[in-house]
């Protein structure tokens, strides 16, 4: 199974049309969104193409291939306009034997993980900055942010298949990676 991850679309749907392109690109099975749907927040400029009503519909075009939980720029107002669940702090997947601990990062993150075992995944976005790595005996990742990256990184995304996490830009290059094993 292939896995994309996007994080922190805040309401770009310039931004959002490109991962969904990338999606296609990838033939991936599903679409998992680490949070920050439709509003920039007040610490982020409007990112490019500010559109939250034009993310909603281009989302829910394809809700049946999504999983996502809320981020700390999301609210009940925001659930109205989407038509698959979003309000959940987190949400986990069974992937080959392992659990994947998905979330926002706003709660429970790579600084203060929740109870794992050792191989587990744990994934989030929120801080905007790619991350693929191991802290105690759990792989921690984060994809990056499609609309806002910071930390002078680029656009970016990632792909969870065959034991192997890679955060890619929007040009195709691999911004990070980790084998998954």
């Amino acid at each position: 199974m292939k896995l994309m991850f996007i994080s922190d679309i805040h309401g770009s749907l310039h931004w959002l049309k490109k991962a969904l392109e990338k999606y296609a690109e990838e033939k991936a099975d599903g679409l998992v969104i680490l949070g920050d749907f439709m509003y920039h927040g007040p610490r982020n400029p409007l990112p490019d193409g500010y559109d939250p009503k034009g993310v909603a519909q281009e989302l829910n075009a394809i809700k049946r291939h999504i999983t996502a939980v809320r981020g700390n720029c999301d609210s009940e107002v925001d659930q109205m306009l989407l038509d698959f669940p979003m309000m959940g702090d987190y949400t986990q997947i069974l992937y080959e034997g392992r659990r994947i601990y998905v979330t926002h990062g706003h709660g429970f993150s790579i600084e203060n993980l929740p109870e794992l075992s050792e191989g587990d995944i744990f994934i989030q976005g929120h801080t905007h900055v790619p991350v693929a790595g191991v802290k105690e005996g759990i792989y921690v990742l984060n994809p990056g942010s499609i609309s806002l990256p910071k930390e002078n990184n680029p656009n970016s995304y990632g792909v969870l298949e065959g034991g192997e996490f890679t955060v890619k830009s929007f040009a195709g290059e691999t911004v990070k990676s980790i084998r998954i094993s």
